[in-house]
């Protein structure tokens, strides 16, 4: 929203001092025009903003135009701080929403309390973008406009119609009743029920998503962290679930887990490979994930999966056969 955006604009002249027209318009995800035209607006409006020429010019605010807000101390202001460099926001679409906060936030602090409690968090770093090991963790990607309807449905109440793609299946279009959003490791989940059944959706899977004006039928209060216990521990005992003994490359190593259940041992061999035993919900899911990974994984043990494989590769061989061509 243009209101939204001009907030966001005089706050960043307010905390940076003099920007260009393309840092601003880089900051604020907007062309150079609508800049120039958001500028024009705010002098209309009477805010103290000009333009400095020449080749370190800009955009800047008449010195003294500040207002302070003082109900935060420097304790409150930092937990502020620390909690919007949490990347949660970005699985349900609000990352630009956040960025905004942060802006609001330093900017509503006392003079006295803005650069201390910004230098300390600097110094707390929350979920990194790796762990230890170098191994990266990858945010799924999920679509603005999906994100943002199922995030809609949830927040106000109403059934959702979602184009989903399960593991393995052709996608479908289902009706819910959704319950909450949960993200784990940069990972979102839509918690909700179908049909009274408890259901559990990756926000990556749902390839278009359509809000209902019907209620959604759910409790009027819940506990979404016992919610997502409670199907945490069934997702990992229920069905009919595989363990099987797995080499795979090590570049494909997180392509392998990401698609199973767990990861019950992990060695390397002595050629580089690693030796993994893995959980995969039933048999369909563990020959699917192993097919993916082509000659980068081999399946071991057991023998029925090995057998699934081979099958499935030699069909594909008979059907590319070149002695079979005319």
């Amino acid at each position: 929203m243009r209101a939204d955006r001009l907030v966001s604009l005089v706050l960043l002249l307010r905390q940076r001092g003099r920007l260009p027209a393309a840092t601003l318009a880089r900051e604020l995800e907007v062309s150079t025009r609508t800049v120039l035209r958001d500028i024009e607006a705010l002098s209309a409006a009477g805010v103290p903003v000009y333009a400095e020429r020449g080749r370190h010019g800009g955009f800047a605010l008449l010195p003294g135009f500040q207002t302070e807000l003082t109900g935060l101390n420097h304790d409150e202001a930092l937990a502020l701080l620390i909690a919007g460099s949490r990347r949660g926001a970005q699985a349900f679409g609000l990352g630009s929403a956040l960025a905004s906060a942060m802006l609001k936030v330093v900017d509503a602090l006392p003079e006295s309390y803005r650069d201390t409690a910004a230098g300390a968090a600097q110094r707390l770093l929350i979920d990194p973008e790796t762990d230890l090991l170098s191994r990266r963790l990858v945010a799924e990607e999920v679509p603005d406009g999906v994100v943002a309807e199922v995030r809609r449905a949830v927040l106000a109440g109403h059934k959702l119609r979602i184009h989903y793609a399960a593991v393995g299946q052709t996608p479908k279009w289902r009706t819910v009743d959704p319950i909450g959003l949960v993200t784990v490791r940069e990972q979102g989940y839509l918690l909700a029920t179908r049909s009274g059944a408890d259901r559990t959706y990756r926000l990556s899977r749902v390839l278009a998503a359509e809000e209902l004006a019907e209620p959604a039928q759910r409790p009027d209060r819940v506990d979404l962290d016992r919610a997502w216990q409670e199907r945490s521990t069934q997702f990992r005992t229920g069905g009919d679930q595989v363990t099987v003994l797995v080499r795979v490359n090590p570049t494909r190593r997180e392509d392998l887990v990401g698609t199973a259940l767990a990861v019950r041992a992990e060695e390397a061999d002595a050629d580089g490979w690693l030796r993994l035993e893995v959980t995969f919900q039933d048999p369909r899911h563990a020959e699917w994930a192993l097919w993916q990974l082509a000659t980068n994984a081999e399946a071991l043990a057991p023998q029925w999966l090995r057998t699934a494989l081979r099958n499935r590769a030699a069909a594909i061989a008979t059907r590319y056969d070149v002695s079979t061509e005319s």
